[in-house]
């Protein structure tokens, strides 16, 4: 066991997965740099420039040439520096990689892992701090991952190399050095489409995943001590997403509260909140609270606290749900 934060967890299932000659990691910076966060820092000298590939800024030449590697026999794992900068990609991850097992008759497979650091917080500006993290979880052929623990993040990125299809693994910027734990040195997997129902309670489920576990932390931290009992999940897979242990925990509570950094409209919670809705709405006893971001562009920084989801806001709607 070895005590590390989010990067260098990453960084330790990075080279566990590298250990396999079929995997190659490929991205600006990835090489020399170690990465923007430093998160694939020592990798090159380790295992060479053929495998450890540094790219020019073109994030769609990028993608495309690692969807090439991935239909002929290897496991890439690319690197977007920020969510903002994965948009010129898109095109290639909507296009072709998404669905060439469809287009092929599954012929062909994209066993790729697709890393994108997102989220606000550590005040940059604007494309430097989204999360779209919905785009991805529309897009039918990926799966879609986020880890908000050291654990999770080796445990999941090394599932998303092991997985026969593309893997979008979301990387919440903030988080990369917050929280430290003992993981384990050998390898290990953490199932894609399970969520983790990290504090068991009666009176009210907080639902979330990524950066706003720490929020959702501080705020059944507060509950409690004020006799709340409370009931946390943190989603970790967005695609599959593990209704049914969101469901079991809304019926046995009867109150939820949906958090998600990303804009109100149409984000991902809405997702939860709907099935919900349609699978446990006899057992709710107030309606669903969302907490999210604004429906604006991520403002600089000075007012940046005011974008984002607080603790007191998560409060607040627990509160609502706990009075109705």
């Amino acid at each position: 066991m070895t005590d590390l934060n989010i990067a260098q967890a990453i960084n330790a299932g990075l080279a566990s997965a590298l250990e396999d000659e079929r995997v190659v990691l490929i991205g600006e910076d990835v090489g020399a740099t170690g990465g923007v966060f430093r998160v694939s820092d020592g990798l090159l000298a380790r295992f060479g420039p053929e495998r450890v590939i540094d790219t020019p800024v073109a994030e769609s030449g990028i993608v495309g040439a690692a969807f090439g590697m991935a239909i002929n026999g290897l496991k890439p794992i690319v690197e977007i520096q920020f969510m903002g900068f994965s948009y010129p990609g898109f095109d290639q991850i909507i296009s072709h990689v998404a669905r060439i097992r469809n287009r092929s008759r599954h012929r062909f497979t994209a066993p790729m892992v697709i890393r994108i650091p997102y989220g606000a917080g550590i005040g940059a500006a604007e494309h430097h701090s989204e999360s779209a993290e919905v785009i991805y979880a529309h897009t039918p052929g990926l799966k879609v991952v986020v880890p908000s623990t050291p654990y999770d993040a080796k445990g999941l990125l090394l599932a998303a190399v092991e997985d026969p299809d593309p893997v979008v693994f979301l990387e919440p910027i903030r988080m990369y050095r917050a929280v430290r734990e003992d993981i384990p040195d050998e390898p290990y997997t953490v199932p894609i489409g399970v969520a983790e129902l990290v504090e068991e309670g009666n009176d009210v489920t907080l639902i979330g995943y990524g950066a706003m576990m720490k929020e959702i932390a501080g705020a059944a931290g507060l509950l409690t001590a004020r006799g709340v009992s409370v009931e946390v999940i943190d989603v970790r897979s967005l695609v599959p997403l593990d209704t049914e242990t969101i469901i079991e925990s809304v019926r046995r509570t009867g109150r939820a509260v949906v958090v998600q950094e990303a804009p109100r409209t149409a984000g991902f919670g809405a997702e939860i909140v709907a099935q919900i809705q349609e699978h446990a709405l006899f057992s709710l006893e107030a309606p669903v609270e969302r907490v999210t971001g604004w429906d604006t562009i991520v403002p600089l920084r000075r007012a940046e606290k005011h974008y984002m989801p607080s603790t007191d806001d998560i409060v607040q709607a627990a509160n609502r749900t706990l009075q109705s």
